[in-house]
């Protein structure tokens, strides 16, 4: 196991309460966590803040934690995310292993060095570039996602064929993702994917994982082409923080789903300025109706989600940027749009999803 070759003197795993009522118990039997030390956090991204990571600290104070502790996050994205960065500052650092159990995280927020949290209303304001010591992959954690978890997942994936092949792209955009969605109530939430399913889902996670390996591998901090990883996230990091803020007491729209929604601004914008074929965009747009429904905004949000957009990390000096495409796999970073064809793709989006 990855723990052999880890320093540590004492193991601590962070999960959230969901992953530690139904993954937990999928590992909490392997002899090398037997004296492993529990912190549990609240689920949801809305949890995913300095409370939590202050809360994680402090567990690891009391539990005896020193530099050569290891800090394993177990869980989805937020889990990954904060853990990372709570294992990073926490004396200076300490060494943390991921072990994603949503499809979201074993493609995206697990893999490429990235930790945060977020701040003052605004998607992952705070973090930094450390690689966990390892990655532990098991597509088994997949049987117990439900059907939004795992299309917010694909949403990454999707991405990453937009940004990588044809053939990929193809295979995505036909893939049935609904399987399941119409079984009975009473059936067990583990038997929703079919094995022929997963089989085939494992190994587009693989390809998945290998665009992004690939391209981090390039650029570790994000100075050129690790902009790509980015593509839909300009919208899509607006959309969510929007919906953050009106989530209170509900539930805020998943990180996959605000992804999937920035697609279709930026390919709109793709089309528009860098020549993405249109039939593709259709094809693509077609598939996130199908698969993901709306978000209710209306004109009057706009200039709000256009003030997110300008608290982008990618932005250089005070212009948003955009990573757009000149067709599937041609990547054009640093892009620039006027206010007004901003507006014009969120008009798109809000016609296309209507």
């Amino acid at each position: 196991m990855a723990l052999v070759e880890c320093e540590r003197d004492h193991i601590f795993v962070l999960t959230d309460e969901n992953t530690h009522e139904k993954c937990w118990p999928m590992l909490s039997n392997f002899f090398g966590l037997k004296n492993a030390k529990l912190i549990i956090i609240p689920a949801g991204d809305q949890h995913k803040g300095l409370e939590s990571v202050c809360h994680v600290w402090e567990e690891l104070d009391k539990g005896g934690a020193t530099r050569h502790s290891c800090l394993i996050n177990l869980g989805g994205g937020m889990v990954t995310d904060l853990g990372g960065f709570a294992a990073s500052t926490f004396k200076r650092g300490i060494n943390f292993i991921n072990i994603p159990t949503t499809l979201l995280a074993m493609v995206d927020a697990s893999v490429g060095g990235k930790t945060g949290i977020n701040f003052g209303g605004l998607k992952n304001e705070i973090g930094v570039f450390n690689d966990s010591k390892f990655v532990i992959l098991n597509t088994e954690f997949l049987r117990t996602l439900d059907a939004e978890n795992l299309a917010s997942g694909y949403a990454e994936m999707l991405k990453h064929g937009l940004i990588s092949t044809e053939e990929m792209w193809a295979e995505l955009v036909t893939f049935n993702l609904k399987e399941g969605e119409e079984e009975e109530k009473g059936e067990r939430e583990e038997e929703r994917l079919s094995s022929s399913t997963l089989k085939r889902l494992q190994r587009m996670v693989a390809d998945s994982v290998k665009v992004k390996e690939r391209i981090v591998k390039e650029d570790p901090t994000e100075q050129g082409i690790r902009k790509a990883l980015n593509f839909g996230h300009t919208f899509g990091h607006a959309f969510e923080s929007w919906s953050l803020a009106r989530a209170k007491s509900a539930h805020p729209i998943l990180h996959g789903y605000a992804v999937a929604f920035g697609i279709i601004c930026e390919l709109y914008l793709s089309v528009a300025k860098t020549g993405f074929p249109t039939d593709k965009m259709r094809q693509t747009v077609n598939y996130i109706r199908e698969h993901y429904g709306s978000l209710p905004i209306t004109c009057d949000d706009y200039d709000e989600l256009i003030e997110l957009m300008t608290h982008d990390k990618k932005n250089i000096d005070n212009t948003i940027n955009f990573t757009l495409l000149g067709g599937i796999g041609d990547i054009r970073i640093n892009q620039t749009a006027t206010i007004e064809e901003i507006k014009d793709a969120l008009d798109f989006f809000r016609d296309g999803l209507g």
